[in-house]
């Protein structure tokens, strides 16, 4: 298991930012404990940032975020989640976003919802946003951790530009991503 990466104690701390429903903060924190094997704790909610939001794109400037839960969280690692439509730079949309070795990313649950996995199974609609909750979380503390984008389809680690392929890949690290910080 990871856990050899990290401290004795090593403290993960989801900021909640923005309306954030209870089952999100739970689904980030099981995610988290699953497959880094280390405490989590969630912070208090927090407001949207001030000049976060972009008019002319409708969506929400992904490094305010970043920066909010680096500033405020009390974890090591803080990861910020949000219901908010999230950007970076010239993309049109990112599920998540975090600096590597950094102390804090985000994800944004907002384009994770939808009532289809493209067809892979007869999950319901809950389900499959819990696991691409999950998935998200861990694939953003990855970064944190130095890890990069995995080319194993199968790893959490792997780039995911849809939902469908975040569908596709698993909520753990694969064996060569697990290696490289252990």
């Amino acid at each position: 298991m990871i856990g050899a990466i990290l401290e004795v104690g090593m403290l993960v701390d989801v900021v909640p930012v923005g309306d954030v429903p209870a089952r999100v903060k739970r689904e980030a924190s099981a995610g988290l404990r699953a497959v880094y094997d280390c405490d989590v704790t969630v912070h208090e909610p927090q407001p949207i940032p001030d000049g976060a939001f972009d008019a002319n794109r409708n969506q929400y400037r992904a490094e305010d975020f970043i920066e909010l839960a680096s500033r405020i969280g009390s974890g090591e690692k803080n990861i910020a989640v949000t219901p908010k439509d999230l950007f970076y730079r010239k993309r049109n949309y990112v599920f998540g976003l975090a600096y590597l070795d950094g102390n804090g990313s985000v994800v944004s649950t907002y384009r994770l919802q939808t009532s289809s996995d493209g067809g892979f199974s007869e999950r319901n609609s809950e389900d499959i946003f819990d696991d691409r909750v999950r998935k998200e979380i861990v694939h953003e503390i990855g970064h944190t951790f130095g890890l990069e984008h995995c080319d194993n389809k199968r790893c959490v680690m792997n780039f995911s530009p849809t939902v469908r392929e975040v569908d596709m890949k698993e909520q753990n690290l694969c064996g060569t991503c697990q290696r490289q910080i252990l």
